[in-house]
């Protein structure tokens, strides 16, 4: 009797539940109504174990350590709740990127196997053009888990809602097959409800009152998904030790459209003497701006002179960010609103640059770039470089000429690798200028035109699926039509300073038109013929890889590394 009773009950509560459209499902219901993108199976295997171990190996180790000596009591409280919100920023974006992480790593038996998934989170290489490597398993959805797989470019452009382009909205199925926008505070409710009382009680120990302010603020916009007014906190934040970048914010993983923003987290221990030495560059963005090679029209935005540029010890990767490649710089807010009216901060992670410099950069640099210019390549040069790619996010246009729209939504999937492009050639051209103004005088600026192009060399290596990939192999074709190097006999490459000086305007002028004209055909033409890698070059890639150079980094990270427990 008691076992009916039950039984009536479940149908009864099902049919309330299907009469009762206007109910919003629970985070829970969403979760079991749309599993994500890979079937569940008894068990996975990889393709072959011989390959996912030597994959592992292109990833070198690194600790990711910092001084927190200086830090007060409070501030290292703060340190351990941050922990605990990076990583249920790390959970939400497993599931933007697959869905079922729980049910997949459980069928995983192979360790390796298993590893090197958490490494990519999911099942596809990032840093070989995403091929998978788990047997039974095909093609990454361009789209990741941010829509439904079968969803057509044509049926979402059909789809009729004004919420469907927001960076924080999920696409899902109705029962009739329809699509829906699902913001991500509804999808991931209880996640971000975590998060935010977490963010509260580290605010409510903070005693720097910027960093207080903004964690205040980003709890609300994590329940809300009105992030601006805490991307605004986070620009007038200037004094705090510590600093935590959270949330949704880069849109790499949408490969279909570029519209869906990411989840991460890192946290950083501001280096404060390398902090001062970049101050002073902030003021000069507006002159620079304006000093820029190009039609008035492609530079009429003046990015805002309150920019911010700080050196940091980063801590901890969490989320996006951690997926594949590793980020060594920072550059926000992406809010091109926020861009114009104050500007961006620019966060060098100095530790993990050294690491990449050290560990990566050096061995290619030996192998590829010929003997007489090798002292070029010095670190010095590699920051500079790096820091001033993040400057150039903030120049040039970020609304079309035509006020239409904004470069990101005109661009659509092609905008990640045109504006990386944009960033790291507009970082030379900066560079080049400020020496010329006698504003860096430490070196001299061939040091960043060969350790430049040794870097090419270094980011090819991410495959096509990575925007910065793509931004390296169109540079060197580029490069290689201007006739910027000469390929040695003894397989070394040289650079002509002169013609790569003239190959940086010309390139930057090109991709300021594309972007201020909002050229999608252009856009796409361009990455889809030049942003592969020729066959000479992947020759000399697969020489890198046989010297076991490694590809890119990984983390040894967590409380205990930084002496928190």
């Amino acid at each position: 009797m008691m076992k009916k009773l039950v039984n009536l009950l479940i149908v009864v509560t099902i049919i309330i539940g299907m009469t009762n459209c206007e109910t919003p499902l629970t985070e829970e219901q969403m979760e079991d109504q749309y599993s994500g993108l890979i079937p569940i199976e008894d068990s996975y295997s990889p393709v072959s174990k011989a390959v996912v171990e030597k994959r592992l190996d292109i990833y070198a180790p690194v600790k990711l350590t910092a001084d927190i000596n200086h830090l007060s009591e409070n501030e290292k409280q703060i340190l351990l709740i941050l922990f605990d919100v990076a990583d249920i920023m790390d959970e939400i974006f497993w599931d933007q990127a697959i869905g079922n992480k729980k049910d997949f790593l459980s069928k995983i038996s192979d360790e390796d196997t298993k590893k090197f998934t958490k490494i990519n989170y999911g099942p596809w290489d990032r840093l070989k053009n995403n091929a998978s490597f788990i047997a039974g398993i095909g093609k990454k959805p361009a789209g990741a888990n941010f829509y439904p797989p079968d969803m057509t470019k044509d049926e979402f452009e059909s789809f009729d809602n004004p919420d469907k382009t927001s960076l924080y909205t999920l696409i899902r199925r109705n029962e009739d097959g329809s699509l829906k926008s699902v913001w991500y505070h509804e999808a991931y409710a209880s996640k971000v409800k975590k998060a935010s009382e977490l963010m509260i009680k580290a605010s409510d120990l903070a005693d720097d009152a910027g960093l207080k302010k903004y964690l205040s603020l980003r709890a609300e916009a994590l329940l809300t998904d009105d992030y601006q007014p805490s991307d605004f906190a986070w620009m007038e934040m200037r004094s705090s030790n510590i600093d935590f970048v959270v949330g949704p914010i880069e849109n790499y993983e949408d490969g279909l459209f570029g519209y869906k923003a990411a989840q991460e987290a890192f946290i950083l221990i501001k280096d404060i003497e390398w902090s001062k030495k970049l101050s002073k560059f902030s003021a000069m963005l507006p002159d620079l701006q304006r000093g820029l090679p190009i039609e008035d029209e492609y530079k009429k935005e003046m990015p805002g002179s309150k920019a911010d540029m700080n050196a940091y010890d980063v801590i901890y990767y969490a989320g996006d960010c951690n997926a594949g490649s590793k980020t060594i710089a920072i550059n926000l807010p992406n809010d091109e609103e926020v861009h114009l009216k104050i500007g961006s901060r620019k966060l060098q992670l100095k530790n993990a640059m050294k690491a990449k410099f050290d560990k990566i950069l050096i061995p290619i640099t030996n192998m590829l770039i010929t003997e007489k210019q090798r002292k070029y390549v010095k670190f010095n040069a590699f920051f500079e470089n790096t820091m001033f790619h993040e400057v150039g996010h903030a120049m040039g246009i970020k609304n079309t000429i035509d006020g239409k729209n904004t470069v990101r939504k005109a661009l659509k999937e092609q905008y990640s690798a045109i504006e990386e492009g944009k960033a790291d050639i507009m970082g030379l051209y900066l560079v080049t200028q400020l020496y010329e103004m006698g504003e860096l005088t430490k070196g001299e600026v061939m040091d960043n035109f060969v350790t430049f192009f040794a870097g090419i060399f270094r980011s090819s290596r991410f495959g096509a699926a990575s925007s910065h990939g793509k931004a390296n192999m169109m540079r060197f074709n580029y490069f290689d039509e201007k006739q910027v190097f000469t390929r040695n006999e003894d397989g070394t490459y040289t650079i002509n300073f002169e013609n790569m000086k003239k190959a940086m305007v010309s390139l930057m002028q090109d991709i300021l038109h594309i972007q201020g004209d909002g050229d999608y055909e252009a856009a796409k033409k361009w990455v889809k013929e030049k942003g592969v890698i020729m066959p000479q070059l992947q020759a000399d890639l697969d020489r890198l890889n046989e010297a076991d150079i490694p590809v890119d980094i990984i983390f040894e990270q967590g409380k205990q590394f930084v002496g928190l427990n």
